[in-house]
């Protein structure tokens, strides 16, 4: 009997090592493994970091480190990846430029040290000074959706109804031939804005420079898009976390067939001033148009930044890509290493009628994209798909050539074939016209 007792004694003891040694080689690997992540995401911080100090053009993720617990939800909860990652035990902000102001790291956040901010401490984002309701010093004057810092369209459509709304609580009304309100750019928050002004039976025209869907017309065909639930006045509510550019355009378009929104295309807006009795004098392509009251619902692809290289005024170079079909049989040179030239090159490539798609982007890798968006395109590449030259910059564009410097040009390939150039290296928000149309701005360091 002692002998069975000592036996088991014996058995229990080895069993209850065998687990413990077990539980030390698990969190040994579990360790390594974080160690290799914490590093990985160390090297990512570092490069972004490397470009000077990166601004993104929405709101963005600011952690306080004496807060932080590690816990990683903040990480679990981000639909981007890699803007935020644990590094040496606390969440740190790795890629703030793949960030466009979800928020969802903040809900996630279980001790509350995130916030959300415009700029940074060094370098400020201007935009325009407004109200809780959107409005700016002008009275009657309110800027809603992604030219006041806010790129995601659940929040452009939400600023646009609550502007709405405001208009209608104010009452100012227009008489004649002066509307209650006008509405320039009919993009979601633009859409929202007016929809909501219909609801609540205003006289209201919507404006757009090009064509109904503002940016949304400009995106490249399959482009995955962020919306998240959100209810647009007559309408209804719509409930997906994404969509493809078309089946947003596809949503558009019953929107418009189902609520009766009538908007003129075309009208590019040039001044906007308001007189003393309180009306506004809207200066568009066709004419001047008068209301009680404006919405400025604009976004940022009207202003793209340019190569500032011989030759760029070429046929050949433009800043957007519609169709690859416009690109067959060309040799096409993207320019760029953010979410748009990559979407681009990854566009141009998966059509398979270009002669051949190059990437040159001035930096060794892909720090200004989210994360889906660098594996496939660092699977093109591996694949042959898409030459990448980098890090290298154009130095002259001609007819038939382009010339290319930098370490990643290999030896005498410094002038490769080329029929086309898309550059697309973003662009600038358009506060020299927001100025022009009396609008205050304000730069924002790092604030909430």
């Amino acid at each position: 009997m002692a002998d069975m007792l000592h036996s088991a004694i014996v058995t229990t003891w080895l069993f209850i090592g065998g687990l413990a040694a077990l539980a030390v080689v698990i969190e040994r690997a579990w360790r390594a493994h974080e160690r290799r992540a914490s590093a990985r995401l160390e090297k990512e911080r570092d490069d972004v970091a490397a470009m000077g100090d990166v601004v993104p053009a929405s709101l963005h993720p600011k952690i306080d480190p004496l807060r932080c617990i590690g816990s990683g939800a903040c990480v679990a909860a981000c639909p981007e990846h890699d803007v935020i990652g644990i590094v040496q035990g606390r969440a740190t902000l790795v890629n703030p430029l793949a960030c466009i102001g979800h928020g969802a790291c903040m809900d996630a956040c279980p001790v509350r040290a995130i916030e959300l901010v415009f700029g940074t401490e060094t370098s400020g984002v201007e935009l325009p000074r407004l109200d809780r309701n959107f409005e700016t010093t002008t009275p009657g004057l309110y800027v809603v959706g992604e030219l006041g810092g806010m790129g995601l369209i659940r929040n452009a459509v939400s600023q646009g109804a609550q502007a709405a709304e405001h208009v209608v609580e104010k009452g100012a009304r227009g008489a004649g031939d002066v509307a209650d309100a006008i509405v320039v750019g009919a993009g979601p928050a633009g859409i929202a804005a007016t929809l909501g002004l219909m609801k609540a039976g205003r006289k209201v025209r919507l404006l757009d420079a090009e064509r109904f869907g503002g940016t949304i017309a400009h995106y490249p065909r399959k482009k995955l898009v962020m919306t998240g639930d959100f209810e647009l006045p007559i309408y209804g509510r719509v409930s997906r976390r994404t969509m493809t550019k078309e089946e947003l355009a596809k949503l558009l378009v019953d929107i418009r067939a189902r609520t009766d929104l009538d908007v003129q295309e075309g009208e590019h807006v040039t001044e906007v001033e308001r007189d003393e009795r309180g009306v506004f004098s809207v200066r568009g392509t066709s004419g001047v148009f008068r209301a009680r009251n404006v919405l400025l619902a604009l976004g940022r692809r009207g202003f793209p930044s340019k190569l500032g290289v011989p030759g760029e005024e070429l046929p050949k170079v433009s800043y957007r890509l519609l169709e690859p079909a416009a690109f067959a049989g060309q040799h096409v040179l993207v320019v760029g290493g953010g979410n748009s030239a990559v979407e681009c090159a990854l566009l141009l490539s998966d059509a398979g009628t270009a002669k051949s798609v190059s990437l040159s982007y001035r930096r060794s890798a892909f720090a200004r994209c989210r994360a889906e968006n660098r594996r496939r395109i660092e699977e093109a590449i591996a694949a042959g798909k898409v030459r990448a030259i980098m890090p290298s910059h154009v130095e002259r564009i001609g007819e038939r050539e382009v010339a290319l410097r930098g370490e990643g040009v290999p030896r005498g390939a410094a002038t490769i074939p080329n029929d086309a150039v898309i550059v697309q290296i973003g662009g600038t928000a358009p506060t020299a016209l927001l100025a022009r149309f009396g609008i205050q701005l304000v730069t924002k360091f790092g604030e909430r």
